[in-house]
């Protein structure tokens, strides 16, 4: 007996089994498979609006390159695609099927777009404010330059016709608040007591305001910002 005994552990030592192991007992999941978990839960994606003129995507109708954030964890090097009509964020898995990512998890996103990142945070229902959704972020600090992508779909008089049609809303936040921009006056004046020496700044530098061109505010606000160093 004890020469069977000896030779069943030889074997389980060279065949690398553990005798103290229960045969019905799991390895443990690997980080990696972990990962990729959190990073699709979200839902199957379908086109719902393949008869209508144009697309309801940010820029193109392709996925990019950018990094995904979810509660805290960045995931780099995904293939993304921002839908500005349902404001939903899609992604394309390994496997090459489109999901719609949980938005609730998600706290912010980069899309590279020919060399431009373009960044964008989560302003959940919960926050205090106004803004809700995705918000591409241009400019950070004292005061704080937003911009909200979306579209609508157009309709013709006669019903023939269904079209996608982008709209772009711009705000700025400083001391808490968030006011849209919506002419050049009205963008000044939220500088305060600095308005007269952003509006030398733009002259000196040449810099043209247009509503509907949200890089054109930025060298202001980044001026702006710079005065409060």
């Amino acid at each position: 007996m004890k020469a069977i005994l000896r030779l069943f552990f030889l074997l389980l030592v060279f065949s690398g089994g553990n005798p103290f192991v229960a045969a019905g007992s799991m390895p443990e999941m690997p980080e990696d498979s972990i990962d990729i978990q959190v990073l699709y839960n979200g839902r199957a994606w379908r086109n719902l609006f393949l008869r209508i003129d144009g697309d309801q995507f940010f820029f193109n109708s392709g996925f990019v390159p950018g990094t995904v954030t979810l509660t805290g964890r960045a995931f780099p090097g995904q293939s993304l695609r921002l839908d500005i009509y349902n404001d939903e964020l899609l992604i394309l898995t390994d496997k090459r099927i489109i999901l719609q990512l949980n938005k609730e998890l998600i706290d912010e996103f980069t899309l590279n777009l020919g060399g431009r990142v373009f960044r964008f945070l989560n302003f959940r229902t919960d926050s205090l404010r106004p803004l809700r959704g995705f918000v591409n972020v241009l400019s950070q600090g004292t005061a704080s330059l937003y911009v909200k992508y979306s579209k609508q779909i157009l309709i013709s008089d006669d019903d023939s016709k269904h079209a996608f049609s982008e709209n772009i809303k711009v705000y700025l936040e400083k001391d808490g608040v968030i006011l849209r921009i919506v002419t050049q006056g009205n963008f000044l004046r939220l500088f305060g007591d600095k308005k007269q020496e952003v509006r030398a700044y733009m002259k000196a530098q040449r810099i043209k305001f247009y509503r509907n061109d949200p890089e054109s505010m930025k060298p202001a606000v980044d001026y702006f910002n710079s005065l409060q160093i």
